[in-house]
């Protein structure tokens, strides 16, 4: 939900970027029935989305990664140790975003991501956190794919528009 989210907003923000999805799970996997249902309510087609777990060509190909949870960090840093600089907690991402500000005007991507990543330590990413985890509707019901598909919303369109400011 959020890669079809955030390719969206991106797109909405005029940013041109390549988003992949890839994580924890095992390959091939659909998506579920609930979660392309709350996706095409909100005019997007996932059904023909497919997991992808996350390999260390993929982390290092990466400019930032992105997950919805701290699990999904520690995972990319144990996949690849370099991804610890770009690899954020969607949450953490846009409330690092905010304060920060938006990336100046032609400056890189990759030189806003070291400011955002700078005062981090890798302690803050130990357990589970509702400063920094979206919940996982998976096996739920719908109403939690409902909740979790509009937090994500809102979260990728303040990040696309973080970025899109920097046009």
């Amino acid at each position: 939900m959020a890669a079809a989210l955030f390719r969206e907003h991106l797109r909405q923000a005029g940013v041109e970027a390549t988003v992949h999805s890839a994580g924890t799970t095992r390959d091939g996997r659909p998506a579920t029935d609930h979660g392309v249902a709350v996706m095409a309510e909100r005019g997007l087609d996932t059904s023909g989305h497919r997991s992808r777990r996350l390999t260390p060509e993929l982390a290092q190909g990466a400019d930032l990664i992105v997950g919805m949870g701290r699990e999904h960090v520690r995972e990319a840093v144990a996949v690849w140790p370099g991804a610890w600089p770009r690899a954020f907690t969607l949450k953490e991402l846009v409330r690092r975003g905010e304060q920060v500000g938006p990336p100046a005007a032609g400056q890189p991507l990759a030189d806003w991501v070291a400011r955002l990543h700078a005062p981090r330590r890798p302690d803050e990413l130990m357990g589970r956190s509702t400063a920094d985890d979206v919940e996982d509707p998976v096996t739920k019901p719908r109403k939690h794919y409902e909740r979790t598909a509009a937090e994500l919303d809102d979260l990728t369109g303040r990040l696309a528009r973080l970025l899109g400011s920097a046009r």
